[in-house]
C-alpha cells in the first residue's frame, strides 16, 4: 500500500524578524537580519493578546514562543472554527534544546536572594521541555500523541519527521509540529562564546571565506500536517507537502561534526529515498549552515557526498543569516522558512556572504533573493538540513503545492 502523502496547512513562526511566517520570508528574502545587541532577540514580540495576561504570566517565554506560532498556523489552516478531526487523531510534537531556562535563571536568583519558600511553585510545569507541546495540546484540545523531543539543533527537523511518520503509519490525521526555543541569556552566550561556536566579531556569515561562528537566535516555528488525503475532502489551503524525512548519528563527537560528513550524507541520501526523488529533482536547499569552520565545511563535505555533481547546481542559502541559530527551534524554524520559499517561490540569500570559501568546493550560493524554477514536469522541491550537537542529522524533503488547495 502506498504510503498517505502528507500536506502542510499551516504554518507559524516567531523571530527577531518579527511574529508571523510572513515577515519571516518577506523581511529574509529582502536580505534583512536582525540581531540587536549581536543577538536574534524578539524584542518587538508580546505574547498579548494572543495569549492572556494570566496566560503569558504562567509560561515560560519559549512556550509563549510556541503558543503564538501555532496560533497563526492552525488559523492558517483553517482550523480557527474548531478541529477538523477527531481530537484523540490530532498529534502535537514540539522540540526544544533547552526548555524553559529563562525561568530557571529566574527561580535561581529568587531562591539565592529570598529562600526556598520564595520560589514559585510554577517553576517546574514553566520550565519543562515538553511545555510547548503541552500548552498547544491543552490550549487547542489535541488529544492525540504529544511529546517534546530533544536533539539540540536537529530537535525541530526530527519533530516535523516524526509527526510525518504518525500520519503515514495511520496513528494522527493531522499533527501539530515544530520547535521552540528562547536561550539567548549571557551563560548561554558564555559558553557558547568560550566553545568557540560563537562569533567574537558579532558577524554571522555562513560558507564565507572569513566566517567565525554563529550569532544565537529564539523564536519558533510551527507546521500543521494532514493527511493530504483528509485535508483535499475538507477543502484545506495547501502551503507545501512533507514528502520526504531521514535522520542518523554521527557518533563521532559530542559536539564536533564528523568532518567526512558520512553520517550526515546518508541522511540526506535518506531522506531523499524516502520522497523517491534524486539529487536532479531538487530545486533549492535551506542548509544548516551554522557559520563556523568545521560545521559549514563538514555540511558541504555531506551535501557533496550524497549529491554528486548536482550539487554545484542547487540554489543554496542558510537562514540562521538572518536570524542567528535557534538551536532546538532551528530546524523547525527553517522548515517555515522552505516552505514560505517554496510557496513565493523565492529564494532568500545568505545574508552577508560575499566571500565564498573556496575550500567548500562548488556551492550555487543565493546572496540576493533569487526566483525558484523547477525546469523540469516535476514541482518544485527543497531540502532542508538540521544537525546538532551530539551528532543528531535531520533531513526534511519538502514540495511545492500544485495550488492553493489539496490536489
Amino acid at each position: 500500500m502506498a504510503a498517505r502523502a502528507v500536506a502542510v496547512t499551516g504554518a507559524g513562526a516567531v523571530t527577531s524578524l518579527g511574529t508571523g511566517a510572513g515577515p519571516l520570508h518577506q523581511r529574509a528574502a529582502a536580505g534583512e537580519s536582525a540581531f540587536a545587541g549581536g543577538e536574534g532577540r524578539c524584542t518587538d514580540f508580546d505574547p498579548v493578546p494572543a495569549l492572556s495576561r494570566r496566560e503569558a504570566r504562567r509560561t515560560d517565554r519559549f512556550c509563549q514562543f510556541a503558543l503564538v506560532a501555532a496560533e497563526e498556523a492552525l488559523t492558517g489552516a483553517g482550523w480557527s472554527g474548531g478541529l477538523p478531526y477527531e481530537p484523540e487523531r490530532v498529534a502535537c510534537l514540539v522540540g526544544s534544546g533547552v526548555g524553559g531556562l529563562e525561568t530557571f535563571e529566574i527561580q535561581q536568583t529568587v531562591l539565592a536572594a529570598d529562600g526556598p519558600e520564595a520560589v514559585s511553585p510554577l517553576m517546574v510545569p514553566m520550565m519543562m521541555a515538553n511545555a510547548a507541546a503541552a500548552q498547544i495540546a491543552l490550549r487547542h484540545g489535541l488529544r492525540g500523541e504529544s511529546h517534546c523531543v530533544i536533539a539540540a539543533c536537529s530537535a525541530g527537523a526530527q519533530a516535523i519527521g516524526a509527526g510525518l511518520r504518525l500520519i503515514r503509519s495511520g496513528e494522527a490525521d493531522a499533527v501539530v509540529v515544530g520547535g521552540a526555543e528562547a536561550a539567548t541569556s549571557p551563560i548561554v552566550r558564555a559558553a557558547f562564546l568560550n566553545a568557540g561556536a560563537l562569533s567574537p566579531t558579532g558577524d554571522s556569515v555562513p560558507f564565507d571565506r572569513g566566517r567565525d561562528g554563529f550569532r544565537l537566535g529564539e523564536g519558533a516555528g510551527i507546521l500543521v500536517l494532514e493527511d493530504a488525503e483528509a485535508a483535499r475532502e475538507r477543502g484545506a489551503p495547501v502551503l507545501a507537502e512533507l514528502a520526504g524525512y531521514a535522520a542518523t548519528t554521527d557518533a563521532h563527537h559530542l559536539t564536533a561534526p564528523d568532518p567526512a560528513g558520512e553520517s550526515a550524507a546518508r541522511a540526506v541520501r535518506g531522506a531523499l529515498a524516502d520522497a523517491g526523488i534524486t539529487p536532479a529533482d531538487l530545486h533549492y536547499i535551506n542548509a544548516h549552515g551554522t557559520g563556523t569552520v568545521l560545521n559549514d565545511r563538514a555540511e558541504a563535505a555531506a551535501l557533496r557526498r550524497s549529491l554528486g555533481d548536482a550539487l554545484a547546481g542547487i540554489p543554496l542559502s542558510s537562514t540562521k543569516s538572518s536570524v542567528g541559530h535557534l538551536l532546538g527551534a532551528a530546524g523547525a524554524v527553517e522548515a517555515v522558512a522552505t516552505v514560505m520559499a517554496l510557496h513565493h517561490r523565492t529564494a532568500p540569500p545568505t545574508v552577508g556572504l560575499r566571500d565564498p570559501d573556496p575550500e567548500l568546493g562548488a556551492l550555487d550560493h543565493v546572496t540576493t533573493a533569487r526566483p525558484l524554477t523547477a525546469p523540469g514536469p516535476g514541482p518544485l522541491t527543497a531540502l532542508s538540513t538540521s544537525f546538532g550537537f551530539g551528532g543528531h542529522n535531520a533531513v526534511l524533503v519538502l514540495r511545492a503545492a500544485s495550488g492553493g488547495r489539496a490536489a
